[in-house]
């Protein structure tokens, strides 16, 4: 039997998209999961993004809520903003309720990644408030445990937590993934892709 896993992000600049590679990666590393890379729609007018050079040209398609659950395990990646879900992401999220009328997430594995600007920028926190949307829809969260090693380091700054993999851009989108940051990712992307086969057994 085949775990299929749904790599779903937003990613204004492309730092969000490169975490969701990387992550998917270490999902498709595990034998007999399928994976998905997908997007969820951009809010902001095009005129805007493009004022603000937004990267609108992405190769993943766009999702929609309807596609949920087809998956076994859906790994959610967006930028954070002043503690949360980017916007753009949580206006996906709330196009789910015929979803949850139905229980048609109920246990399903959820993860989350994401990014900040500054190093204490709300990573932590914007995973910790996505979790009661998870959990709302009856979802077994799975996080990023400690023996993903790169998480410790006092080498370098870097993002990472027992909640989910994050990346720090930098105030300007100056800094992208680094390789720890990747690791990191591409362990999430295992981890999860190992417990939804356990639980589909």
């Amino acid at each position: 039997m085949t775990t299929k896993v749904l790599i779903l992000y937003y990613s204004s600049y492309g730092h969000t998209e490169a975490m969701a590679r990387a992550v998917a990666e270490g999902a498709r590393s595990v034998e007999a999961v399928e994976v998905d890379v997908k997007r969820v729609p951009e809010t902001v007018p095009e005129e805007i993004a493009r004022q603000f050079h937004f990267k609108l040209e992405q190769e993943a398609p766009i999702a929609t809520p309807e596609e949920l659950p087809n998956y076994d395990a859906i790994i959610v990646g967006c930028p954070t903003r002043y503690g949360g879900m980017a916007s753009q992401m949580r206006a996906f999220w709330d196009r789910t309720g015929s979803l949850w009328a139905k229980g048609a997430l109920i246990g399903k594995v959820a993860s989350m990644f994401t990014s900040s600007a500054s190093q204490h920028g709300g990573n932590e926190a914007t995973i910790l408030t996505a979790l009661p949307l998870f959990l709302h829809h009856g979802m077994i969260y799975v996080g990023l445990p400690y023996s993903c090693s790169e998480q410790l380091t006092l080498e370098e700054i870097a993002g990472g937590s027992p909640y989910g993999a994050t990346t720090i851009t930098g105030g300007q989108g100056q800094r992208w993934p680094s390789e720890k940051e990747l690791a990191m990712a591409r362990f999430q992307g295992r981890h999860v892709a190992e417990i939804a086969k356990r639980l589909g057994r």
